[in-house]
């Protein structure tokens, strides 16, 4: 079995800068740019909860390769961006965003985000119509915790990620190759970087749990569906059906009250799919996201 342990991609020669962006006093977020055309618009990509930068590469690629600037963060308390003590909730998710966008002079970007950070770029954007050219929700923006779960406690229950902190990187690497084996060497990569190898060799999640479940809370508490009537801003919805039927009805019930209220809304569905559809399919999603903007669609 080829390990690949900590390497976080297969990048070679990509025209790409990392830089470390303040977006509050003493906070710093991981942020990678790759450089457009001046008249391209430019993406930004969010990744979901406990997840990483690492998981947007292909599409991220794809898109620069098509002419557009893309911006890809590690949001606060995730892959190398600062993980201060406070500011695990939407609220705050929401303003690193848009402190982002200020401090690199972003001119109405484009966002996309993925499961909880597709909830996040929905909230930006209701919020702030003006900082913002469009929204991708990729499977998320339509996530209700509260209709899935018939109590914070049931939603906890199910959803607070299993303790892995017993296995090494190539044990957890053996584990992923197991149940995801369709996916790449790339991909398992972008997943083993949401860990850290300790000094014995066990791994730590790099978002500390006790984050995760406020980060959760704050989803538990989100109200998305009463976002889409009063949305401004054009959005698409990349949603995938995973093979669960009562989690797939779920969206699809979502999705159905979105386009009956929100002004401009294209919803695509990718089946089967993974829940981490912008890893699984990067060039369709990155094509879904540029095809919007040569029609027209995030004027």
């Amino acid at each position: 079995m080829k390990h690949l342990m900590t390497q976080p991609s297969n990048r070679v020669g990509e025209p790409l800068r990392e830089r470390r962006v303040e977006v509050a006093p003493g906070v710093a977020l991981h942020v990678e740019v790759r450089e457009g055309a001046p008249s391209a618009v430019p993406f930004v990509l969010v990744h979901g909860l406990a997840s990483n930068v690492r998981l947007w590469d292909g599409v991220a690629e794809r898109l620069h390769a098509l002419g557009h600037a893309v911006i890809g963060l590690d949001q606060r308390g995730h892959g190398r961006s600062d993980a201060p003590d406070a500011g695990y909730d939407l609220d705050t998710a929401v303003a690193d965003l848009l402190a982002l966008i200020g401090v690199l002079g972003l001119r109405r970007p484009v966002l996309a985000g993925q499961s909880w950070g597709g909830n996040v770029v929905l909230e930006l954007a209701w919020r702030r119509p003006d900082a913002v050219r469009g929204i991708a929700c990729v499977d998320g923006g339509v996530i209700e915790l509260a209709d899935w779960f018939q109590s914070w406690d049931a939603c906890v229950t199910a959803l607070t990620p299993p303790k892995l902190d017993h296995l090494s990187l190539a044990k957890l690497e053996a584990r992923l190759r197991t149940e995801v084996p369709d996916f790449t060497d790339r991909a398992i990569a972008a997943y083993l970087h949401c860990f850290r190898a300790r000094a014995d060799g066990t791994i730590e999640p790099r978002l500390r749990r006790d984050r995760h479940l406020s980060i959760l809370r704050s989803l538990w508490e989100h109200r998305p569906s009463t976002l889409w009537g009063t949305l401004k801003t054009p959005a698409l919805l990349l949603l995938a059906d995973t093979g669960d039927e009562a989690r797939t009805a779920a969206k699809r019930r979502a999705e159905t009250a979105a386009l009956a209220t929100a002004a401009r809304l294209r919803s695509t569905w990718f089946a089967p799919g993974h829940h981490d559809l912008h890893l699984q399919f990067p060039e369709r999603v990155a094509d879904v996201l540029a095809g919007a903007v040569r029609d027209g669609f995030f004027a």
